[in-house]
Parts: structure tokens; C-alpha cells; sequence
């Protein structure tokens, strides 16, 4: 941690000493206008050559500039109608000043930086918040703000607040518009617990702390979660509506299914594995997500085969299931009787 400091450069610094301004009948704001002149120069008329027009600014020569006897020389008028030397009105010098003042949000500030390892930034910043706030008393007019990545940290999280919720509606919509059943898209979503379980121990086994980059990886792994669901899912429901009892159709689609889930899984968590071992330039940000999904996929897809099937009864019991087999036969029925009779009063 350290306090960040502009640097220093010579400055010709000039002290105005108002008590002999007064004396002299001298105009401090007069006096300003002057040195402005002769230092930095004032547009005193313009040249014109043809229509093109160029500024003719007044100020002394560089080499008087650059000397503070000359400047401590330059006559100055007084209000009696006589000129004295600068010299007499003000004191001239040259010290090291800053090389830059800093604002924002038209305020001066001051940047306090440090790096934080060893521990999660969120943390850490809560630490020295009320570390802060029991031993540090603000002087009026100045305020603290806690910036940096750690707030595009708060801003992420704000906006996955938003995201995942909404994600997982438009996810449940969609399963529901496929599997034609309340009851199966809930049990899909359930696996969406069983993948973090794996991405948490991921990120705690290779001491990896919570950020943007794992809680996107944290997104990710649930389309992959989702994905080994439906497979399991949408077979099991294919057998049972082939006549299979529900307790053989959940052996059957798991033992089928399994090559399957495998495999996907396998597709996806592979490649991220040298992400996930990458201690490189730039591994803080994919390594997260490479963790947070190889580790999710492990779990997601070991749950998957044991814990899905078996919770399968429980969503889906066999009441239930014929009860909406039977009406979607009535609706199909009714739907090709309509279009039979259409047919029927269709003019040759």
C-alpha cells in the first residue's frame, strides 16, 4: 500500500508581498496582468497577410524568462506615477513543485493504491473499510471512495444480480416449451446446485478467491448442467411414454445415457483444463473460469447419473406422468379431428 505522488519539477514561483503593493499604490490584479504579459505572453494586436490572420503576443525575450535577475528587474508602474523593481513588490524563486494536480468530479484527490493477495478484494476492502471508519475522522469537505477494481468488482456483481435470475427464468421457460412439463424443467434446474458444489471446491482446493471472472465461469457451467439434464431427462420421459414402468425406464435411461453425459462433459471440461493448471500472464482471469467449470462439470456430472435418476420418482411420479400423457393424447386426438373435418368441407 502506498500513497501515490505526482513528480516534482522546477517552478518559478513568485510571492507577491501585498503590504509594499499597497505602499506603491500598486494593483495586486494589475501586477498579475503584467507578469502574465511578461511571462506568458498576451495578444496585444494581429497581423493580417492576405486573408490569413496571426496573433502578435507580447512577453519578454526566452533568454530574460529563463533569468530571475532580469525578471527580478522588470519595472513595475505604481500608482505615483513612477516605476520600482519587481523585486520590491514581490519575492522570486525557484522551488520544486508538483508536476500535476489531479481532480476529478471537478475535486482535488489524493490516490491511496494497494494490491491485495492472499485473500478475496471484497473482503479485504470490507476490512479496511471498518478499520477506517472506527479510527479515521474526515475533515469537512472531504469524503473517501473506495474505487479501483473493486468497484468494477460491485458493478459486475450488481449487474449478475440481474443476469443469473433472469437467466435462470428464460432457461426454465425454454425447458418447460421442450419437455412439455413443470416437473421435469425444475428437476433439470436442480442440477444447477450439484455444479457449484464442484466449482466451490475447485476454487477453495486451489485457493482461488471469488471474482467476476469465476462467478462468469459460475454461468457458464450452468448451460453445461442444464445440457446433462436434458439428456437424462428427455429419454427417460421417451420410455415412459413407450409403455415402460417408471422405475425401469430411470434404470434403463441412465445406464443408456450414460456414454452420452460422459462425453459432453468430458468435451468440455478437457479443454479447459490447461487454463485451469496456466499460472501465466493473464492466467488471473481465465484460470477462474477454467476452475469454476472443471471442477462443476466433475460434480454436476457424477450427480447427474446418480442423484438425478433418483430424484426422478419424486418430480415425476406415475399418476402425475399418466395423467398428462393422457391429456396430451386428448389434445393430439382432438387436433387431427379438426383437421380431418377441415378436410372433409374442403370444396374439390
Amino acid at each position: 500500500m502506498g500513497l501515490f505522488k505526482s513528480g516534482t519539477l522546477p517552478q518559478l514561483q513568485i510571492a507577491i508581498d501585498r503590504a509594499m503593493t499597497a505602499r506603491h499604490g500598486v494593483n495586486v490584479a494589475d501586477l498579475q496582468k503584467t507578469l502574465e504579459m511578461a511571462l506568458a505572453g498576451k495578444t496585444a494586436t494581429y497581423y493580417w497577410e492576405g486573408e490569413m490572420k496571426f496573433p502578435v503576443v507580447v512577453r519578454l525575450r526566452a533568454s530574460a524568462r529563463e533569468n530571475i535577475a532580469a525578471i527580478e528587474r522588470l519595472p513595475i508602474d505604481t500608482g505615483t506615477g513612477t516605476r520600482v523593481p519587481l523585486s520590491e513588490l514581490a519575492k522570486v524563486s525557484v522551488k520544486f513543485g508538483r508536476m500535476a494536480v489531479f481532480r476529478e468530479s471537478n475535486s482535488l484527490f489524493v490516490a491511496v493504491k494497494a494490491n491485495v493477495r492472499g485473500r478475496d478484494l471484497a473482503g479485504w476492502v470490507a476490512d479496511a473499510q471498518a478499520k477506517v471508519a472506527a479510527d479515521v475522522k474526515m475533515p469537512e469537505g472531504v469524503y473517501l471512495v473506495w474505487g479501483g477494481e473493486f468497484e468494477n468488482q460491485q458493478r459486475a456483481m450488481k449487474r449478475l444480480a440481474i443476469i443469473v435470475p433472469a437467466s435462470f427464468g428464460v432457461i426454465f421457460a425454454l425447458l418447460v416449451m421442450a419437455l412439455g412439463s413443470v416437473r421435469s424443467a425444475l428437476l433439470i434446474l436442480t442440477n444447477a446446485p450439484f455444479a457449484l458444489i464442484g466449482g466451490i471446491v475447485a476454487l477453495y482446493i486451489s485457493h482461488v478467491n471469488l471474482s467476476v471472472s469465476s462467478a462468469v465461469g459460475f454461468i457458464a457451467l450452468l448451460g453445461q448442467a442444464v445440457l446433462n439434464g436434458v439428456i437424462m431427462v428427455s429419454y427417460i420421459n421417451d420410455l415412459r411414454r413407450h409403455g415402460m414402468a417408471s422405475a425401469e425406464a430411470v434404470i434403463e435411461g441412465a445406464t443408456v445415457r450414460l456414454p452420452t453425459v460422459l462425453m459432453t462433459a468430458l468435451l468440455a471440461g478437457l479443454g479447459l483444463v490447461p487454463a485451469a493448471m496456466s499460472h501465466a500472464m493473464g492466467s488471473e482471469t481465465q484460470r477462474p473460469i477454467a476452475l469454476v467449470v472443471t471442477g462443476g462439470l466433475v460434480s454436476a456430472t457424477i450427480l447427474t447419473l446418480f442423484v438425478l435418476p433418483a430424484l426422478y420418482g419424486v418430480f415425476e411420479p406415475e399418476k402425475a406422468f399418466k395423467k398428462r400423457i393422457a391429456a396430451a393424447i386428448e389434445a393430439n386426438a382432438a387436433v387431427a379431428e379438426a383437421v380431418a373435418e377441415s378436410k372433409e368441407h374442403e370444396l374439390p
